[in-house]
């Protein structure tokens, strides 16, 4: 299978390009120049801003952690779970890495969500007849995962509280009744679109340990995928865009005096 670039990569690389490219034509060189900068330096001032937020309330939830409520909302969304993933028995590693993967969410503990995640996903896997191809049990996982009931969203909290919010914990309830109703609508698709997997039986139980080919929780970094001819004429396309701009503002005569301030400033923005 050939691999191809991230989504969000492409995304994110037109975006910028298609914002100088504009910025090019309508003479905005400059002002995108400092937008760069004061956004760079906006996003290092709200992540300084945080450190003591999180410090308290990550401190605050190791208390709660240690005190058993994540084992004891595990306890409470099982039922639930058993018959949701029919698929998976319910004495599967995967079952409760699953529940303890939920349960960490619900408290916003995103650290102690991830490793259980991916663990959940290697389980998962050796339960799968078809390598290679997403299972129903897994499919279902991902969209609840992503969707995830959050009964206390300490980051988007922390961040408003950095970024100067009036009221930074005002979204604790429409946070409850939004990811809950994103769940159930996660949760009712992901069924209308499963495949019908009449016959098939689940593999047998397998543990990871020293002969395993890849042991739970190992991720391989992705190796970087050159652009296709697409990408590649894309790329040339922006940059005949951004040459057209300049020859552009040069035919208008909007280009200052050849070597005076202005256009030494206005080389600057524009080489930036």
């Amino acid at each position: 299978m050939t691999d191809k670039p991230s989504a969000i990569n492409i995304v994110w690389f037109s975006m910028i390009m298609l914002a100088t490219v504009v910025a090019a034509y309508n003479g905005k060189m400059g002002e995108i120049t400092s937008a760069s900068f004061d956004s760079a330096r906006a996003a290092v001032t709200l992540a300084i801003g945080l450190i003591g937020p999180m410090a308290l309330w990550l401190g605050i939830m190791k208390v709660v952690e240690e005190g058993g409520l994540m084992r004891i909302i595990a306890r409470a969304i099982r039922p639930v779970m058993v018959r949701l993933f029919p698929d998976v028995p319910s004495d599967h590693p995967a079952m409760s890495a699953m529940i303890m993967n939920m349960a960490a969410n619900m408290l916003g503990l995103g650290n102690a969500a991830t490793p259980m995640g991916i663990k959940a996903m290697h389980e998962l896997d050796k339960l799968n007849t078809e390598k290679g191809t997403a299972t129903n049990a897994m499919c279902l996982f991902l969209a609840i995962n992503t969707s995830s009931v959050t009964l206390l969203p300490l980051g988007v909290i922390n961040i408003r509280a950095g970024a100067g919010a009036a009221n930074p914990s005002a979204i604790l309830v429409p946070s409850m009744l939004a990811t809950a109703c994103s769940t159930v609508i996660a949760i009712l698709i992901a069924k209308l679109l499963a495949r019908k997997t009449a016959g098939a039986s689940p593999a047998p139980l397998s543990k990871s340990g020293p002969g395993s080919s890849q042991p739970a929780g190992d991720t391989k970094k992705p190796d970087l995928v050159p652009p296709g001819w697409v990408g590649k004429g894309l790329v040339w396309l922006f940059i005949l865009a951004f040459l057209g701009a300049i020859a552009g503002r040069i035919v208008r005569g909007n280009m200052p005096a050849l070597f005076g301030p202005q256009f030494l400033t206005s080389l600057s923005n524009w080489l930036m």
